[in-house]
């Protein structure tokens, strides 16, 4: 039963929560997000510039063995060892064919041959 006028008794310890308690933990809740967002995009483009690094370092060399080889005057032919058959497959766009035909060449695993062609 319940008096008019009367104020509802509050239990020690307990809080009433106002309606701007709410909306304070949702504007937390959106800068902490907000703040993963913006390191989340800080480190991929980080990790895109440095993946640009690794590839202009990588032409850089292979410039310079490119330079190196023709200094020495050899020759460089990076189908001079594959079987014949691997070559031709390639040369077709038949990548299945060219890992089937480097295992019958080789006896090759699956995984070494697959490697090995796209490495080519």
């Amino acid at each position: 039963m319940r008096l008019e006028g009367a104020e509802p008794r509050r239990r020690e310890g307990s809080e009433e929560l106002s309606p701007g308690g709410n909306m304070d933990e949702s504007v937390i809740f959106a800068i902490v997000i907000l703040l993963l967002a913006v390191v989340v995009a800080v480190r991929r483009a980080q990790f895109h510039r440095t993946i640009a690094d690794l590839a202009k370092r990588q032409s850089r060399t292979e410039a310079k063995v490119d330079l190196l080889l023709k200094h020495a005057g050899i020759t460089y032919d990076p189908h001079a060892n594959v079987p014949p058959g691997v070559v031709e497959a390639l040369r077709t766009g038949k990548k299945i064919e060219a890992i089937r035909q480097y295992r019958m060449a080789t006896g090759a695993d699956l995984k070494e041959a697959k490697e090995f062609v796209e490495s080519l």
